[in-house]
């Protein structure tokens, strides 16, 4: 799956064209690289999203088309 739609199905930025725009300015990163948004999550990979000056790092659990609201959490383990 695309990393830009996986931000916006696990409910971490709730538009896909915001997801877009974060990873064309370079404030999303996987594994210690900076990503494009047609990365391709896969699971355990560690996703680090700035946002001004707050820095949320996550690792990918599951990678899903379709989830409900309530199971979004699911799909990703916050680390710091």
């Amino acid at each position: 799956m695309r990393l830009d739609k996986f931000l916006k199905v696990s409910r971490i930025i709730k538009r896909r064209t915001v997801a877009n725009d974060a990873c064309d300015t370079e404030h999303v990163t996987v594994n210690g690289r900076r990503a494009k948004a047609s990365y391709d999550v896969k699971e355990n990979d560690i996703v680090e999203i700035t946002f001004g000056e707050r820095t949320m790092r996550i690792r990918v659990l599951d990678v899903r088309e379709h989830v409900a609201k309530a199971d979004a959490a699911a799909l990703y383990e916050v680390l710091d």
